[in-house]
């Protein structure tokens, strides 16, 4: 799967109800995009606050409810976008009820709830997917495309952003970091062996800016630096191997390589296909629904990705 296309659908089988299922910032944008997937019709959206949900429900045109268990009988698949301390809760609930379930990032709180979501998924048959959402990057994608990262063994990464009052239940390793420990874990395929961590408490009670040293079984390390309380907004990623490296600038969407060539140096952009990234995740999750095949990023990608987290918290921690 390389482009947007490839993700989406096949849209001469029968139509797919979707429901959203926390309405906040990332929620609404979810329920915008599942209206605009062909194959799809959102049939609900919820929100625990009742003027929430029906501010949303009236702008989409689409019925809205405070109770998660009324889409049921309604709904085929669902996003949850709550705040992280209710997916467990509710994700096992949906699960249960017969839906298949994209839970945004971070999937749990703990090791335990992300264990029991992925036992459960697999005890009903039913798709879980984690809203890792940089997997579905173009620039990610066009990497993985090229088949030129082949021998990955260090990589830095840096995902600064300004002070933001929403998402200040997580720190910024659950909020921000999180991203690239998994693409971390994507690219060298290889469980984490040391971990080597610092942060710092700056406008909350919880870490604001943080660094963290991976090292993997295989002998790839990386560099992950992660800022709540930056001044500037920066989304950029480094990947060496022995005869090459790569720079991700996801704001730029742009994909460079600088590779060891005859005497001389050569750098290439290479080329990167513009789509709506958060569009392609969903889709993905659709077609993997409607083909029953598994999802780009299962639940137990998810887990993995927490563990890491864990582990990086832990060292902070005093």
């Amino acid at each position: 799967m390389d482009t947007l296309s490839d993700w989406q659908m096949d849209t001469q089988g029968a139509r797919l109800r979707a429901a959203v299922i926390g309405t906040g910032y990332l929620g609404r944008i979810h329920a915008t995009k599942y209206q605009h997937i062909p194959g799809v019709e959102l049939v609900a959206v919820v929100d625990a606050q009742a003027e929430q949900a029906r501010l949303v429900g009236d702008a989409l045109s689409v019925p809205y409810y405070s109770d998660y268990t009324d889409i049921f009988p309604r709904a085929d698949l669902v996003t949850i976008a709550t705040p992280t301390r209710s997916h467990c809760r509710i994700a096992e609930a949906c699960l249960r009820a017969g839906l298949h379930v994209l839970v945004e990032k971070p999937m749990t709180t703990t090791l335990e709830e992300a264990d029991a979501l992925v036992a459960l998924a697999r005890q009903v048959g039913r798709i879980l997917q984690v809203g890792h959402l940089k997997r579905f990057h173009p620039t990610v994608v066009a990497l993985r495309k090229s088949g030129l990262l082949c021998r990955p063994q260090f990589m830095e990464a840096s995902r600064l952003a300004p002070f933001k009052t929403r998402s200040l239940d997580l720190d910024v390793v659950l909020d921000l970091m999180i991203h690239d420990i998994d693409l971390a874990l994507y690219f060298f395929q290889a469980d984490v062996v040391d971990v080597d961590a610092v942060g710092l408490s700056v406008m909350t009670d919880q870490a604001d800016v943080a660094n963290a040293r991976l090292r993997f079984q295989n002998g790839g390390v990386a560099n992950l630096t992660a800022s709540r309380v930056s001044q500037e907004v920066v989304r950029r990623l480094k990947i060496f191997q022995p005869d090459s490296f790569f720079t991700l600038d996801f704001i730029q969407n742009r994909l460079c390589v600088v590779r060891r060539g005859a005497g001389a140096v050569e750098e290439t952009l290479l080329p990167v296909q513009s789509y709506d990234t958060l569009e392609a995740e969903i889709s993905s999750f659709c077609k993997a629904v409607q083909s029953n095949t598994p999802p780009v990023v299962s639940g137990w990608d998810g887990r993995r990705a927490l563990q890491v987290a864990t582990r990086i918290r832990q060292a902070i921690a005093p």
